[in-house]
């Protein structure tokens, strides 16, 4: 009977998404056990983790209207508070140097836990237990006053092992530096160690590992922790937080940083007022020497030209010429302070240099009207104005100079802590709930993905229509027995034991066929059955050969099973292990593998001597015999035809069962004298591409395959819902 093949539906490379989703629905269970598997690392990852604390400090920065009397004054000239400025004086080293050295950040104390759990155990108060020697447990602590190292050093953990209450022991890489003790400044390693341990809180033989950084790491690391928020857009409230494994320590640190920072601020107000004072104290004696000479030019002038009075309208020009050079010389003052502060460019020194110039204009006006009064007028004009513009520069410097001393000691800057720094009750770190969920939907994606993956990378034999594109007519799809697999697992000494059992007590073997012949792998047999009856009408013999792309496609079951259905129609079957090499056949039917086929070949036993008698009529078997080391050579000998020849004439049917084509070429020389050659495909095994080069390495040896067989084939979502469907079930 010949089949005509039909076209695949779809290429092995289309995307079937039934396909993929019947590979999820396969593979829930896995899924399933890999994800809760991922949330219970994730639990344990989080429950392990070290807490992270967060303290936090409310700081105000006030406007120049709000400012203290310094504040004041700098407003008044023109300079803006900016807040951008703060945040990086916050963030300088200058301010969190500081605070490193205060509170001795550049120096870790690290105890040594129990490894993994033992940080998680001391956090839930355990004290040391019996076993432990040198693991450091709650309750557990030391304090270090002092420690010095060398640069070289820097880094390298200083192993401290308590001796007692009073005394500890120094190890540097395993190199024992000598014992101290408590309070005492001791010198290690001829002085590159110094050491003082304030107190001790630790049993005997507890350990601590002391390392000491740079300075610049301890300050970044400090910024790294420290986050400041502005409070609101034009308020001046900035949220400072500090994290840490320690919350008492992050608390203390805040402050430290938030003391430091209102106190440089206070220095910087006080460093700006006295930088003024000494400005006008120097130009004190300037402008008092300079009134003295004034005065004692316009005094000789009088006694000279015997007291000349000015008239009403040299008077009135007087009084506004002083006006105009007092106002000139406050700009020029202004100048000064502008100058040290901001470019020429700035806007502010640009329109203070424009109010100088309009002055400078109206001076010189007036100027233009003296130069038409009397010559004694204009001389007694000019002297009297440089006198009375000296004393009011005179009287307003030392007014100025009153208030930058009163400035000064007023000083209390612009910035105000407004709320002290707090740790807060609980970790802000690790996130356990959050951790838990992540990850457990990452092990649900990466064991969906897997899946996917590997059911896109092992495109297996699914569908009979799959063969068939490869021009293979399928005879038979045998389901999968779960019977008959339990049975046959391999090293399974359960498994052989309770067969051999069987064996004994009953008279059974490990012919399913004979187990339970109701059973549905047998029934899709019995199919195979009457395809073959018509498809060995034009064979030269009535020799069958039943092969398999690759080992463990299960055609020793066929092989054997096979034989068994056909010997109850009545039929002489003979079934011959020829897999000479790994044959197991001979656990089927309950015999041995020795006087079998190579003891035949190698003429060391005879046909009648091999031949066995099964427990079912009809059915005889011959096994493999003792493993030869060349069994191609044994079936290329004429032995081996003559064999074939008379076994033929005597059964009915005879099923050989050989080994993997494309493991060794025993089937191309078995398949050469056979008149039937069967090929045998695994479900969800053997690609595509497998059945055809073992088609091929067949055919270039001038073996024709009548047709294959689909082993093992499951029920599973897979071929359910995708392109093709695999419909088969029992009726009983």
């Amino acid at each position: 009977m010949q089949q005509t093949p039909t076209t695949a539906a779809s290429a092995d490379d289309d995307l079937d998404l039934g396909r993929l989703f019947g590979l999820l629905v396969d593979h829930k269970w896995w899924i399933l056990a890999i994800t809760v598997l991922f949330g219970v690392m994730g639990s344990v990852y989080a429950t392990l983790q070290t807490p992270i604390y967060r303290a936090d400090s409310l700081v105000q920065i006030e406007s120049g209207a709000n400012a203290g009397p310094i504040q004041g004054l700098a407003f008044m000239a023109g300079e803006e508070s900016k807040i951008e400025a703060e945040l990086g004086i916050l963030q300088s080293r200058m301010v969190l140097g500081q605070a490193v050295d205060q509170q001795q950040l550049t120096l870790s104390v690290s105890p040594v836990r129990f490894p993994i759990i033992g940080e998680f155990l001391s956090r839930q108060g355990m004290t040391k237990p019996s076993f432990s020697d040198k693991s450091v447990w709650a309750g557990e602590n030391i304090s270090v006053a002092k420690l010095q190292m060398d640069t070289a050093l820097n880094g390298q953990a200083l192993q401290v092992r308590i001796l007692n209450e009073k005394r500890y022991r120094v190890v540097l890489a395993e190199r024992d530096l000598g014992v101290g003790e408590v309070g005492v400044n001791e010198s290690f390693a001829g002085g590159s160690v110094v050491l003082r341990i304030a107190d001790i809180q630790a049993r005997p033989g507890s350990t601590f590992n002391l390392r000491l950084s740079s300075r610049l790491a301890a300050i970044n690391s400090l910024r790294g922790r420290l986050s400041i928020n502005l409070q609101g857009k034009d308020s001046g409230l900035l949220q400072l937080a500090l994290q840490g494994p320690d919350a008492d320590q992050a608390r203390r640190t805040l402050d430290t940083i938030s003391e430091i920072y209102l106190l440089q601020n206070v220095q910087r107000q006080a460093a700006e007022a006295e930088k003024s004072l000494a400005f006008l104290e120097e130009q004190a004696p300037k402008i008092r020497k300079e009134l003295g000479n004034a005065e004692d030019v316009l005094n000789a002038y009088r006694s000279k030209q015997e007291s000349v009075d000015l008239s009403m309208e040299t008077q009135t020009m007087l009084t506004r010429s002083v006006e105009l050079e007092k106002q000139l010389n406050e700009l020029n003052f202004s100048e000064k302070e502008l100058r040290r502060r901001f470019t020429p460019s700035h806007p502010q020194y640009q329109a203070l240099m424009e109010k100088k110039a309009q002055v400078s204009r109206e001076k010189e006006q007036l100027e233009s009207q003296v130069e038409g009064l009397p010559e004694t007028q204009q001389q007694i004009l000019r002297m009297r104005r440089d006198v009375e513009v000296n004393q009011e520069v005179y009287v307003q410097l030392l007014n100025k100079i009153q208030e930058m001393r009163i400035a000064k000691a007023g000083t209390v800057g612009n910035v105000r802590i407004l709320d002290e720094a707090v740790a807060q009750p609980g970790p802000i770190a690790p996130r356990k709930k959050l951790i838990i969920v992540l990850t457990t939907l990452m092990g649900g994606m990466l064991s969906v993905v897997g899946v996917l993956v590997l059911g896109m990378l092992r495109r297996g034999i699914e569908t009979p229509d799959q063969l068939e594109a490869l021009e293979l007519p399928v005879y038979a799809t045998v389901p999968l027995s779960d019977e008959q697999t339990k049975l046959s697992e391999k090293n399974s000494y359960y498994t052989q034991h309770k067969l051999r059992k069987l064996n004994r007590e009953h008279g059974l073997n490990g012919l399913l066929a004979l187990r339970n012949p109701t059973d549905i792998s047998i029934e899709a047999l019995r199919g195979l059955r009457t395809s073959l009856h018509f498809a060995m009408l034009e064979a030269h013999n009535n020799c069958v050969m039943i092969t398999g792309p690759s080992p463990g496609v299960g055609k020793s079951f066929i092989s054997a099973n096979f034989a068994a259905v056909c010997a109850q129609g009545t039929q002489r079957v003979l079934v011959i292990d020829a897999d000479m090499r790994k044959g197991r056949m001979h656990e089927a039917f309950g015999g041995k593998s020795a006087d079998g086929l190579s003891d035949l070949l190698s003429g060391t036993k005879q046909l009648d001597d091999v031949i066995r008698i099964s427990d079912i009529d009809g059915l005889s078997f011959m096994s493999r015999g003792i493993a030869p080391p060349n069994p191609a050579e044994l079936l290329m000998q004429e032995s081996f035809s003559r064999m074939l020849q008379e076994v033929s004439e005597r059964f009915d049917l005879v099923i050989i069962d050989t080994p993997p084509i494309l493991a060794v070429t025993d089937a191309a020389i078995v398949g050469k004298q056979v008149g039937t050659s069967l090929l045998v495909a695994r479900f969800c095994k053997n690609p595509p591409k497998e059945i055809s080069v073992a088609k091929q390495r067949l055919g270039n040896s001038g073996v024709s395959v009548k047709g294959a067989i689909l082993n093992a084939v499951e029920r599973k979502a897979a071929t359910s819902y995708g392109n093709y469907g695999y419909y088969n079930y029992s009726y009983k």
